[in-house]
C-alpha cells in the first residue's frame, strides 16, 4: 500500500517541500517532487514591515497548505527557538503555518534537526553538503533545484532536508502507529 506524504523544511526565506508516494511495506519513496518556496518581499519604503511579513506568511502558507492537503501525512523538521528578533519572527511564522495545517486535521510528524541528520546520513553533525549528497545518491532521477544548469546548493539544502524529514519521520513511534492503522497490521 502507498500513501502520499510530504516532507517540510520550514523557513521564512526558503521552505523546502518534498512530496511523493511512500510504500508502507518497503518504506521506499517514489514519484518524488521537490519545491523550495522562495518568498518574495514587497519592495519600497512606503510599505510597512508588518505588511511585508503578512505577505511572506501568505506566500508560504498558500503553497505549504496546498501540498499538505494532497498528503496523508506530513513530516516536518520542526524549527526551534532563536537568538534574535529576526529569527524569532521566522520561527513564529513557520510554527503558525504548521499549526494551521494541523488545525486542518492533517497529521504532522515532528522530527528534530539532529534526528533528520542522523537518520539520513548516520552523522548527527552532517553538513549541508553531506545532506545534499545523500539525497542525490538516493534519488538521482529527481529534479533538484538548479541555477544555470547546476544543482543550487542554497535551495537544494532545503529540498534535501525535506526528504530527510520523511526518512526520519517514518522511524518515529508516532508514524509506526499510523502505519499500522493504514495497513491493518
Amino acid at each position: 500500500m502507498e500513501i502520499t506524504v510530504v516532507g517540510f523544511d520550514p523557513s521564512m526565506r526558503g521552505w523546502g517541500i518534498a512530496e511523493g508516494s511512500l510504500n508502507l511495506e518497503s518504506g521506499y519513496l517514489s514519484n518524488l517532487n521537490l519545491l523550495v518556496i522562495d518568498s518574495q518581499e514587497i519592495k519600497g519604503k512606503q510599505v510597512r514591515q508588518n505588511s511585508k511579513d503578512l505577505q511572506t506568511a501568505e506566500q508560504l502558507a498558500g503553497q505549504a497548505i496546498a501540498a499538505a492537503q494532497r498528503a496523508k501525512v506530513i513530516f516536518v523538521e520542526t524549527p526551534v527557538g532563536s537568538q534574535s528578533a529576526s529569527a524569532m519572527k521566522s520561527y513564529g511564522m513557520c510554527v503558525g503555518i504548521l499549526g494551521s495545517i494541523r488545525a486542518l486535521g492533517i497529521p504532522i510528524i515532528e522530527v528534530t534537526a539532529t534526528e533528520v541528520k542522523h537518520t539520513f546520513t548516520g552523522d548527527k553533525y552532517a553538513t549541508k553538503a553531506a545532506m545534499i549528497s545523500k539525497a542525490l545518491s538516493l534519488y538521482p532521477d529527481t529534479q533538484f533545484p538548479t541555477h544555470n544548469g547546476k544543482i543550487s546548493a542554497g535551495k537544494a539544502e532545503h529540498a534535501a532536508d525535506a526528504i530527510a524529514a520523511i526518512h526520519a519521520g517514518v522511524q518515529t513511534p508516532v508514524f509506526q502507529n499510523l502505519r499500522r492503522l493504514y495497513t491493518g497490521a
